[in-house]
């Protein structure tokens, strides 16, 4: 996510896509200030009840609520919220009739809706190249006294020069340490000493409800102080699988990413850095990365220079009711394996598809981002204990975890067999032959040639191929058979389509 040189091209940006986009916040326009009220709820009287009968309990009125006063802590960490003031230029292609590639500083930016045009309609050869300049503005804020602030990663994205101003007005030239887009944190630092520096929290003691303010540079306006509450905590978006991010209704626009969103004990909580919006403005939906998260990312900077994400070599899926009914979950919580790598950390551990993975180390997994934030934020080569649903039972499982970077090759056996039928999830199967194995490099499973029914409403397609039903790997048509007769109110489906795996539920009548 990097900036714009203007907040038009933003707007005209989404606009043309006409599709609400999470946009990470660059520099801008105008500003839109947003704050709660909550007043106490008036006593409700107990009603009345017939002499034969006990009382009915009064209803009890939540306590007084006071607003609290954030003029203490904008006064007291401001000046260590600093603007950051970014020059640098990106190569474009050009064919004599204008620039053809499409860096920040043109109309369309980086909307990610871009590429999906570009790479569906196609682009003429370029006939050269050129330096196309650059500028962004963002926020940040000190951590120690000697110079090292933390911000995003895309507000320094292609960064030439990188200037840091403080609320005293002084000036300073800033080294990227390093940054890291997974993450979208980035680490600084300037020649200064005796810096005002920001306390940080524990982001586990934030609770959602609570109050807290951000300070940052919307538009390039210094020390903006906008405040709201904790909407919600541990939210996935789309590319952004390794930070459970924290959601507020604080205003903040293009301008405040990288910087601070504070707790009322003046503590900073997080580094905010997207918004949701239609516009390229505020709407009520802004998103800030877990300072804990960012505190891990900064100690691997620092002391090695660059950042290390673990894997585990697994593909997972989100659990609804309809899976919870067809793997005899109590609950819908829990990470649905859909796709192991092959001699990866999960295949050498034994994790299969159909699995549920339902905690890591004692924490509870609930949603299906839990997982990849919880192993992508771990250190390559350390060990995870996990307890994991199989087959109606809690199966325990050891993973050492390997290196994101890393990459794997696959290594796939053959099996055969004969048969085809028409089953009562309306589909019509066979199994694959050897010269369709070989093609795919898919082991075994079952050919999708008609898909009716219940199968066909549950966006089944012939063409597909049918790996496993309710985790369990299916070979042939009597498999099939036997899973679905003792299932219950839906089963689950891994599909394989093209070189996607994932599991679609299928309600059975």
């Amino acid at each position: 996510m990097s900036q714009t040189t203007s907040s038009g091209s933003k707007t005209a940006k989404r606009a043309v896509a006409a599709v609400a986009v999470l946009a990470a916040i660059g520099a801008g326009g105008a500003v839109v200030v947003h704050q709660n009220n909550a007043t106490a709820s008036a006593p409700v009287a107990a009603a009345s009840a017939p002499a034969a009968s006990q009382p009915a309990p009064a209803a009890v009125p939540a306590p007084p609520i006071s607003l609290p006063d954030f003029s203490v802590v904008a006064a007291h960490n401001g000046p260590a919220v600093v603007n950051i003031n970014v020059t640098g230029s990106v190569k474009t292609a050009y064919d004599g009739n204008g620039p053809q590639g499409m860096g920040r500083s043109d109309a369309f930016g980086d909307d990610p809706f871009l590429e999906f045009f570009r790479r569906f309609q196609g682009q003429q050869q370029p006939r050269g190249q050129r330096e196309m300049p650059t500028h962004g503005l963002g926020s940040g804020f000190i951590i120690s006294a000697d110079g090292i602030i933390l911000t995003n990663a895309h507000v320094v994205r292609d960064a030439r020069e990188v200037t840091v101003k403080l609320t005293d007005r002084r000036e300073f030239r800033a080294k990227v340490l390093g940054s890291d887009p997974k993450t979208d944190v980035a680490v600084l630092k300037i020649d200064a000493k005796n810096l005002p520096v920001v306390p940080l929290a524990k982001t586990d003691n934030l609770k959602v409800g609570e109050w807290v303010l951000a300070i940052g540079s919307p538009y390039g306006l210094d020390n903006t102080v906008t405040a709201g509450v904790v909407s919600a905590k541990g939210r996935s978006l789309p590319d952004d699988s390794y930070v459970p991010f924290i959601q507020t209704d604080v205003a903040v626009n293009p301008g405040n990413s990288g910087g601070p969103l504070f707790n009322t004990r003046g503590e900073v909580v997080g580094i905010n850095s997207q918004i949701y919006s239609q516009t390229g403005g505020y709407q009520g939906l802004s998103f800030a990365i877990p300072i804990d998260v960012a505190t891990k990312i900064k100690d691997q900077i620092v002391s090695k220079g660059k950042v290390e994400h673990a894997k585990l070599g697994v593909t997972v899926q989100e659990i609804d009711q309809s899976f919870a009914d067809s793997f005899n979950l109590a609950t819908p919580e829990g990470a649905l394996v859909a796709n192991v790598e092959r001699g990866g950390p999960g295949d050498k551990a034994g994790l299969r598809p159909g699995d549920v993975v339902r905690s890591v180390n004692g924490q509870k997994i609930v949603s299906s981002i839990d997982l990849p934030a919880m192993v992508g934020l771990a250190e390559p080569g350390s060990r995870i204990a996990m307890e994991v649903w199989r087959n109606g039972k809690l199966v325990s499982l050891n993973a050492t975890l390997g290196n994101a970077s890393d990459k794997v090759a696959a290594v796939d056996a053959e099996r055969g067999d004969q048969g085809a039928a028409k089953l009562r999830l309306g589909l019509s199967l066979r199994p694959l032959d050897q010269m369709e194995k070989r093609q795919s490099g898919i082991p075994g499973g079952l050919v999708i040639e008609d898909a009716a029914g219940a199968a066909a409403n549950a966006g089944i397609q012939p063409g597909d191929v049918l790996l496993s039903v309710n985790g369990l790997a299916v070979n042939s048509v009597d498999q099939v058979r036997q899973v679905v007769g003792k299932s219950g109110k839906s089963v689950a489906l891994l599909i394989q389509r093209g070189d996607e795996r994932i599991f679609i539920p299928v309600r059975l009548g």
